[in-house]
């Protein structure tokens, strides 16, 4: 993905302001998962439940360690079962800086029974249209029965005679759909989708959208050092499922109460550089935590960021003060997402 294709303010603006971006999502990792002992599996390497994950549908789960700490943040999507042994057929959807960790993790397993993983990432692209137009421009190629997709829906559609995999999901907090198929056709579709209206969105644009959604990213806002719990994904934890790798640590941390830490927003007073590791202090002067990402919004026009923050500093609306190029500039705690919906 570029830097940009040639207009970030009306990239962003596409997706913010009524109209669509387009973003290829092409370098994340796609790792395809079948066999009757599927669920059993991945149940017992993943913080979500799949056993209440039905056909059509996705989740957001995350791959732990044993010491709960988190390898992974994924989406897992369950695709139609297969036709003749009707088993289940899941499609795991990693960031690029996960997708080798996750892929050794399920792999190890595929001799122990029949659980079967095949990496289809260099032979499909990942696509995204988001923004409040998303639906009407999916319907318009790929057939109007996208638009009828729930937040967590998934259809399988075919498209000049070519699968695509629809998955209704949000990567800027707006409406959106990733369409997931083979790489010979992405051109055409790519093509297609800026026909009916989409504008493309460079790395740049789509950053800034990211932030303002709150959506942390692996290997800048959250890595292997971080017990899942600090990581703002709940949302990814079942607290009744069965035993899964690192279920222990991270349910002795729910029954204690709370993190010594976690990922929130952090709101600047004003327009300022802020470079990824900046301290957070206390108005008394107190280092209470680090900044992981930050950039300045067009839609709240100042500069925001994520960072994690220490448990007793975390309401929203709290003084803190952030380490700047400039010294030091005063900001407050905000609750995540600053714009739209994430989830």
């Amino acid at each position: 993905m570029p830097a940009s294709y040639g207009d970030e303010t009306l990239e962003y603006s596409a997706v913010r302001d009524g109209g669509a971006g387009l973003i290829d999502l092409s370098s994340r990792g796609r790792l395809r998962v079948s066999g009757s002992e599927a669920i059993s599996f991945l149940n017992g390497l993943i913080t979500n439940d799949m056993k209440t994950l039905a056909e059509h549908h996705w989740m957001p789960a995350v791959f732990p360690n044993v010491q709960g700490r988190l390898i992974a943040s994924v989406r897992v999507i369950r695709l139609s079962d297969e036709v003749e042994k009707k088993h289940p057929v899941f499609l795991i959807d990693t960031e690029p800086a996960s997708h080798e960790v996750v892929l050794k993790t399920i792999g190890r397993f595929t001799l122990a029974g029949d659980f079967h993983v095949a990496d289809i990432s260099e032979a499909t692209v990942q696509l995204s249209i988001q923004g409040t137009n998303a639906a009407a421009i999916a319907s318009a190629v790929l057939g109007p029965a996208v638009q009828e997709l729930g937040r967590d829906g998934v259809q399988e559609v075919s498209w000049k005679q070519a699968a695509v995999t629809v998955i209704r999901g949000t990567h800027t907090g707006e409406d959106g759909f990733d369409l997931i198929m083979e790489t010979s056709r992405a051109a055409e579709l790519w093509e297609s989708l800026i026909r009916a209206g989409a504008r493309p969105v460079g790395h740049d644009a789509g950053n800034i959208l990211r932030l303002e959604a709150g959506i942390a990213v692996f290997g800048r806002d959250m890595d292997e050092t971080n017990v899942v719990t600090e990581t703002n994904l709940d949302h990814a934890i079942s607290y009744t499922k069965g035993c899964y790798l690192g279920q222990e640590i991270i349910i002795r941390i729910k029954h204690r109460g709370h993190v010594a830490k976690k990922l929130t927003g952090l709101l600047l007073d004003k327009q300022v550089q802020i470079e990824a590791g900046a301290i957070i202090s206390s108005p008394e002067g107190k280092e209470i935590g680090r900044v992981t990402s930050a950039t300045f919004s067009p839609r709240l026009k100042t500069t925001i960021g994520l960072g994690y923050v220490r448990y007793e500093y975390l309401s929203a609306g709290t003084a803190v003060n952030i380490e700047t190029g400039d010294g030091v500039s005063a900001a407050r705690v905000h609750d995540l997402p600053f714009v739209g919906n994430a989830n």
